[in-house]
């Protein structure tokens, strides 16, 4: 069996070292998980290739809207985040039993939140009172669910353009919360809170690390998750003086529900988690 994570620009990827460790690990001899460079011109193509030699597909930006279009089902869950991170192939039969066209049907799911989630709780944030997310991107609809499932009924975003989160409004009332949105000049607030989800890009941390901080150090420190995880610490990591818990933790438990939906088996999360920070500290060498 064939599996893959696709996205543009892909080279960086740690999946393929997560989903090579948990198929050892549940000695499925024969499954192979690829790195494929994909953009959005390019998707339909490799969609339409899949066929039941396939378990499925890993996808990172820019694919996380653009795929929705070209699968059979989307789950109702991925449809109210209104981000898609895992494509599942599954047998398509007709109603006389026999294969369908090209044999499978692909449904669509969102294990990002989920990473998120596990990853909070870790922390020892399971429940979350006030939640801030910083930046208004893909990732941040699945933070803002992440919060919403823990507890959060009103989540706070900070973005540069409040116009550009009509959509982060949108998911959150899908699921029944409300967003208080802010400006990116209103960064301080994220120090109020109980959990903060950073989702900005590495290349705008440092500018954002000190708007945020300035001279200021609160008493009491927030939960950071940064979902940058190489490299690591970023700047907001570094200079936070509490918990601070970077994307790999995300990275791994969004794996981890990716390899159950694909294989059906229960994931081998310590075995998978051992060979990530294991190419992470490679990397870090080379």
């Amino acid at each position: 069996m064939r599996a893959a994570v696709c996205g543009s620009p892909i080279q960086h990827s740690l999946s393929p070292a997560l989903h090579r460790a948990a198929y050892a690990a549940l000695e499925l001899d024969g499954w192979e998980y690829d790195l494929l460079e994909v953009d959005e011109e390019r998707l339909p193509q490799v969609v339409d290739a899949l066929d039941a030699t396939w378990a499925g597909l890993s996808l990172t930006m820019p694919l996380k809207q653009a795929i929705v279009g070209l699968v059979d089902e989307v789950s109702d869950f991925a449809r109210a985040v209104g981000s898609v991170n895992t494509v599942v192939v599954q047998p398509r039969l007709d109603r006389r039993g026999v294969p369908g066209r090209r044999g499978v049907r692909l449904r669509a799911e969102n294990t990002d939140v989920i990473g998120l989630v596990t990853a909070l709780a870790e922390a020892g944030a399971e429940r979350v009172a006030r939640g801030v997310v910083l930046g208004g991107g893909a990732t941040a609809r699945s933070a803002v669910v992440a919060l919403l499932q823990a507890g959060c009924a009103r989540p706070v975003v900070v973005v540069r353009s409040p116009a550009r989160a009509a959509e982060l409004r949108a998911v959150a009332a899908r699921l029944g919360g409300e967003l208080d949105v802010r400006d990116w000049a209103e960064l301080p607030v994220a120090l109020t809170a109980d959990v903060v989800v950073s989702t900005v890009p590495i290349g705008a941390s440092p500018a954002m690390t000190e708007a945020l901080l300035g001279p200021f150090r609160p008493v009491w420190w927030p939960v950071l998750l940064d979902v940058v995880y190489a490299p690591w610490p970023t700047p907001l990591a570094a200079a936070w003086g509490g918990v601070a818990v970077g994307g790999f933790e995300m990275l791994l438990h969004q794996a981890a529900a990716q390899v159950q939906l694909m294989t059906g088996r229960t994931p081998p999360v310590e075995a998978m988690r051992a060979a990530g920070l294991a190419a992470l500290r490679a990397r870090a060498q080379a």
